[in-house]
């Protein structure tokens, strides 16, 4: 495992520290590496009683780098849950995810003990909606 898989781990599991899950108790961290910098931002799940409300680990990663650095390319996002095996990011950030990552982005899923996986985005989700979708958008080439 790389330097930066190893620290971001670290950051994932004391960012889940964090999580806020008194409705699932499933807390859940995450850490994300903006493409070209030596930086990691981290974030945990978030409930809510109003279900809808709550926000995953790898969502509040995201929106954080986005709010703290702007829109930015991505090295991996990593994720980190107390399961066997390791979760997997939901359809919802999934979705978010394909806002900000290419087919063969990396998505490490780790548990406690280390990572346990890594899967191309594209193994998630292989046929996202992404803003190549949007009439308009600069990525659809319209």
């Amino acid at each position: 495992m790389n330097e930066w898989v190893e620290k971001a781990w670290q950051e994932a599991v004391a960012s889940r520290e964090n999580a806020h899950a008194p409705y699932s108790r499933f807390p859940v961290g995450a850490a994300v590496k903006p493409a070209g910098q030596e930086l990691l931002i981290s974030g945990c799940n978030v409930e809510n009683g109003c279900y809808g409300a709550t926000v995953c680990a790898e969502r509040v990663a995201l929106w954080r780098l986005v709010a703290e650095q702007g829109k930015q390319a991505l090295d991996f996002v990593l994720v980190v849950s107390d399961t066997e095996p390791a979760a997997a990011p939901c359809a919802l950030c999934r979705q978010v995810m394909a806002e900000f990552a290419p087919p063969d982005f990396t998505i490490y899923l780790a548990n406690l003990e280390g990572v346990q996986q890594d899967l191309r985005f594209s193994e998630l989700l292989p046929h996202p909606f992404d803003p190549g979708c949007l009439p308009g958008s600069p990525e659809a080439g319209n």
